[in-house]
């Protein structure tokens, strides 16, 4: 489905609703067997297919059938590790370390940076205690689930790699028990999982936090975003 060789940024996100607003207006395509969305205008490519690593993997590859990269950029919501960062806070991470098999992607150059801040990526949704122990035991300041995809499909393509992540919850919060709601292709169960909270009071208030933590994080990551395209065409057309 190649529809120009323009170079582009391509950003990777997990969920539509990280960056529904933001891509409004754009051209779109959608792999409905395999829950896949793209999204692309003059200046960029926007894709999403779920949460984890393999679907960080499947949306890249759906984004390169687009067009060709000029960066790969890991986008979307993240848990903090640490007392350093608040709700909708964007962290702009320097190193990223898978921590199923250790691998880390350098994003600076680490002579360069004091003290760089570190984003780990996990298999599934991490509590308190462990968002506590990988803050302890990586020194990470956030945690994700797809940003280290981005990063291998990246270096073996010996491409640029970015990541923009946005703080959804904070270290000490406690996240509801959402596994059983996430599917084997990576999406969220969102009408099971609301029906789940309805009739259990103790779960509403957990829930109302989460959901207004997400938005306001949303709409920072999507500000960072946008200023990184407009960044990117800003350099690329004075070289034109």
């Amino acid at each position: 489905m190649t529809t120009s060789l323009k170079p582009r940024p391509i950003f990777i996100a997990a969920l539509q609703r990280e960056i529904a607003s933001l891509v409004q207006g754009w051209q779109r395509a959608e792999d409905a067997a395999r829950h896949v969305h793209v999204y692309w205008n003059d200046d960029a490519i926007m894709a999403c297919a779920g949460m984890g690593i393999h679907r960080a993997s499947l949306a890249v590859e759906a984004a390169l059938k687009v067009g060709p990269a000029t960066e790969l950029i890991s986008v979307g919501w993240a848990g903090a590790c640490n007392d350093r960062f608040e709700i909708g806070d964007v962290v702009f991470p320097k190193i990223v370390i898978d921590v199923k098999t250790g691998e880390r992607f350098f994003i600076a150059e680490p002579a360069t940076v004091e003290t760089p801040d570190i984003l780990v990526t996990v298999a599934s949704p991490a509590s308190a205690v462990e968002k506590q122990r990988l803050g302890i035991s990586y020194y990470a300041c956030a945690v994700d689930m797809e940003a280290a995809a981005v990063g291998r499909i990246a270096r073996s393509r010996e491409l640029p790699f970015f990541a923009i992540k946005a703080i959804s919850d904070a270290a000490d919060f406690e996240l509801p028990r959402m596994e059983r709601f996430s599917t084997a292709n990576g999406q969220f169960r969102e009408a099971a999982f609301g029906l789940h909270v309805a009739i259990r009071p103790k779960l509403w208030s957990p829930v109302m936090t989460m959901a207004k933590s997400s938005k306001l994080a949303a709409e920072r990551l999507q500000t960072e975003i946008q200023a990184h395209i407009q960044n990117h065409r800003y350099h690329r057309d004075r070289i034109i």
